[in-house]
């Protein structure tokens, strides 16, 4: 007789489980650093390779269009395939195409490389949330890995310009690519033998139709954010946005009429799982925009160097590791929706600060914003990590993480795009513009602060001064209302954190049941 219950507490993770979760945490670093090295080498790669304006700027964006386009689909394939074959074919695919690109020859094949580099990076990020959902069974300990995990993802956006910036000064710009090959390697010949395999048994093939859906529709949408972004309301950022929702409408009803879809929109019918995607997409448009603003704040404002920028953003990761490690500790003591609230409050007030930087020695406010905004955000994307393994069915989680994935790509497009076109408004707005200045000079000026700062070095002189003093005034100013508006934002964003989450219960007690659990419909809901 089978005396084992349903609440029987999970077995405890052993050595090769956390020793797997290095193997699995060295990925993660090394896709958040290659989002953020690419940027300082364009000016070295852009002397060598001649690339066209169309080229650099599919030099630089490839990547991510190729990385959102793929994501749903990736992660809906290693469930069905295996997690663990599906991670090790995107590693080995990762380390070439970082060669291809280390070695480019013409911006054509850069772009091709870049290309490739994103598509094996969709295969990374939800097989290896999805592994450690299978390695870390027991509630307590996957809440800590998903820590670890996430502080190497948010380390490695600020670690990226320090290595790349060293590597550029010694080494040529191919060098940057370089770095994910070893990496690569330890995962290919440790994965094997640290990482279990999982796979639904029960799962089908896959629609290639709803493949083609799924990228027509997520690649043309971005894209038509970026184009926005940069151009306002074009032509082609209508068309292509408009081309995105048509397809993604196409999308969804073709998965509502597979027996087998490539992904489930039933998930969507949990309510944690739900609730964190739409917390997770709200704050992450917050977020992208205003450390954009912030990074620009600090070049074009302060005077720093991209270097001395990136060192000046390490004092908030550092707070961020740290609260990433102390989260989960918290989210057994308390409910986790009172602690992402508290954090998301935290990062409210980071925002106050934000709003108060001054257009003239304003780093050290810059710098006790950002810790401030850190130490917040670490709560919501532990915890909330945590939440999508846990709510979703573990056949499902390749599919549920990546969704989570793509919903950060669709977050940060928009983000720059919203209050990019807001801090660009206020900017344009307030910019005073010094008088007898040429017409073609104050027509660039009123561009951004980029080209502000670039037309001020052309002119020298109290011009020059006057010209510069206005943009970092009205840039400033831009600056100052992303941040009240951020405080507006997190305070709604910590309220509707605890009205849609506080039925989930500490986890501490892995037995316990949700409200949402007890009462079916309410899980439905």
């Amino acid at each position: 007789m089978d005396t084992s219950t349903e609440n029987e507490v999970p077995a405890r993770a052993g050595r090769r489980e956390w020793f797997g979760l290095v193997v699995l945490a060295l990925p993660a670093l090394l896709l958040s650093v290659d989002m953020s090295v690419l940027f300082l080498a364009i000016p070295h790669l852009t002397q060598d390779l001649q690339p066209s304006s169309t080229q650099q700027l599919w030099i630089a964006d490839i990547y991510g269009f190729m990385l959102a386009g793929f994501l749903v689909t990736m992660g809906t394939l290693g469930d069905r395939v295996g997690r663990r074959k599906l991670l090790l074919i995107g590693g080995a695919l990762f380390g070439a195409a970082s060669l291809l690109a280390a070695y480019a020859t013409s911006p054509e094949m850069l772009i091709a490389a870049r290309a490739l580099l994103g598509v094996s990076g969709a295969t990374l990020a939800p097989s290896t949330m999805a592994l450690i959902s299978n390695m870390f069974k027991n509630e307590k300990e996957r809440g800590t890995a998903v820590a670890v995990w996430s502080s190497c993802f948010m380390f490695g956006g600020v670690l990226g310009p320090i290595i790349g910036g060293l590597m550029l000064s010694w080494f040529w710009w191919g060098s940057v690519f370089l770095l994910a090959v070893p990496v690569m390697v330890l995962l290919l010949a440790a994965g094997p033998s640290v990482l279990p395999e999982y796979r639904n048994p029960d799962a089908g093939r896959v629609d290639l139709l709803s493949v083609g859906l799924s990228l027509l529709a997520i690649i043309p949408f971005i894209y038509g954010v970026k184009e926005y972004a940069r151009g306002g309301w074009s032509a082609t950022a209508v068309a292509t946005l408009l081309a995105g929702v048509v397809f993604g409408v196409l999308f969804v009803r073709r998965q509502r009429r597979l027996d087998d879809p490539l992904f489930d929109l039933g998930l969507f019918r949990i309510r944690v799982y739900r609730s964190v995607v739409v917390l997770g997409l709200l704050v992450g448009i917050m977020m992208s925009g205003s450390l954009l603003l912030i990074n620009v704040q600090m070049q074009m404002v302060e005077g720093l160097s991209t270097r001395a920028a990136g060192l000046w953003l390490v004092p908030g990761v550092v707070a961020t590791l740290i609260a990433l490690m102390v989260t989960p500790k918290l989210g057994q003591m308390f409910r986790p929706a009172y602690v992402m609230a508290a954090g998301l409050l935290v990062t409210a007030v980071g925002c106050v600060v934000l709003s108060q930087v001054p257009s003239d020695d304003g780093l050290a406010m810059i710098v006790i914003a950002l810790i401030l905004i850190n130490i917040g955000l670490a709560p919501l994307v532990a915890l909330g990590y945590n939440m999508v393994l846990g709510a979703a069915p573990p056949e499902k989680t390749g599919s549920a993480s990546a969704l989570s994935e793509a919903n950060g790509e669709f977050g940060l497009a928009a983000g720059i795009a919203i209050l990019g076109s807001i801090a660009t408004a206020v900017y344009q707005d307030r910019l005073s513009l010094p008088a007898g200045l040429p017409a073609d000079a104050a027509a660039a000026a009123r561009e951004n602060i980029a080209t502000a700062v670039e037309t001020a070095r052309g002119l020298g002189g109290s011009m020059a001064d006057d010209l510069l003093t206005s943009a970092r005034e009205a840039f400033t100013s831009g600056l100052n209302l992303v941040g009240l508006l951020g405080a507006v934002l997190f305070t709604a964003i910590a309220v509707l954190t605890v009205v849609w989450l506080r039925q989930v219960p500490p986890t501490q007690d892995p037995e316990a049941k949700t409200e949402a659990e007890a009462d079916p419909a309410e899980a439905t809901a």
